[in-house]
């Protein structure tokens, strides 16, 4: 990997490990109400998008997919970014990264299911592994939160591993940074009448309108470019990697800046998530991946 390759690389491991923290910060003390952050998140971050990619001429190709597009709008944004930041307002930021760390084994499950992929020996070692882990999350750091917190990180999870599904199936040849924009752009207009009534009536505090901006500008608009950046530059499999870096960083900015606890459970947990979903994702040498938009998941990149 060249110089710039490992310096985008870096830069997208802590930028997609960063709105974690940014969303705690944002719905912690009821500051904005989940649907008011993903309307701002989301319609800054399409205002920013949408006259690149018109630009680029890669909003009007979308046209004949509309449905797979609003498909995957609710998939990987509409409902994840809702049940996440609805989520975090019961658990840790490290605790809510450590469990979307899951994600990959969420979507080679799915490709298993779907017959895209074969579910092999090592595969299966890698789901049971990697479910010990969440098991050891659970058990031990969940411990007098919310049981519907960790139902709608449940939820989350599979959004992250549908999206990338509908995306690779349906418009796998279509621009990416016009169906991450286009998306956005939904997102804020299903978003828009809540979102609008549910705004504060007084100007949130500094740190509140810091992690709305950082979470639109730097962990959406600019991520998405950088990735696609990463992309072009090292390509799709080296690129998704970085789904194992978002969650380190996330437990280590909830504990330096939120003071959150690292526990045994913390600390069990990742490595076997991690280790159960390098081993279940791995692809042999001679089948190829196909490139995706978003995440962290990844296609399974999931983008938090």
């Amino acid at each position: 990997m060249s110089r710039r390759g490992w310096i985008m690389f870096i830069t997208m491991g802590v930028i997609w490990g960063v709105p974690y923290l940014m969303i705690k910060v944002a719905v912690g003390d009821g500051a904005l109400t989940p649907a008011a952050l993903v309307f701002l998140r989301t319609g800054v971050a399409a205002v920013l998008l949408l006259p690149v990619a018109a630009a680029r001429g890669q909003l009007r190709p979308l046209l004949p997919r509309w449905r797979p597009l609003l498909a995957y709008t609710v998939a990987e944004l509409a409902v994840p970014w809702l049940l996440l930041s609805n989520a975090e307002r019961h658990i840790t930021s490290s605790l809510a990264g450590l469990l979307l760390a899951a994600v990959p084994l969420v979507g080679a499950l799915l490709a298993t299911l779907t017959g895209a992929e074969r579910l092999g020996p090592r595969r299966l070692v890698g789901l049971l592994v990697g479910l010990a882990g969440v098991a050891a999350l659970v058990g031990i750091d969940f411990t007098g939160s919310s049981a519907a917190a960790l139902i709608q990180m449940a939820v989350v999870a599979i959004g992250y591993a549908l999206g990338p599904f509908i995306l690779v199936r349906y418009m796998s040849d279509l621009p990416s940074l016009g169906v991450v924009a286009a998306s956005l752009g939904l997102g804020a207009l299903g978003y828009l009448p809540v979102g609008l009534m549910q705004l504060p009536r007084h100007l949130p505090r500094p740190t509140v309108l810091a992690s709305v901006l950082g979470l639109a500008v730097l962990c959406t608009a600019v991520a998405f470019l950088v990735f696609f950046a990463l992309i072009d530059e090292v390509g799709p499999v080296r690129a998704t990697v970085i789904t194992y870096i978002n969650p380190a960083v996330a437990v280590a900015l909830g504990v330096l800046f939120l003071h959150e606890p690292l526990t045994v459970g913390i600390g069990v947990g990742f490595v076997l998530i991690l280790a159960g979903s390098v081993l279940a994702t791995r692809r042999t040498p001679t089948r190829s991946t196909a490139p995706t938009p978003a995440e962290p998941v990844p296609a399974t990149v999931g983008e938090p």
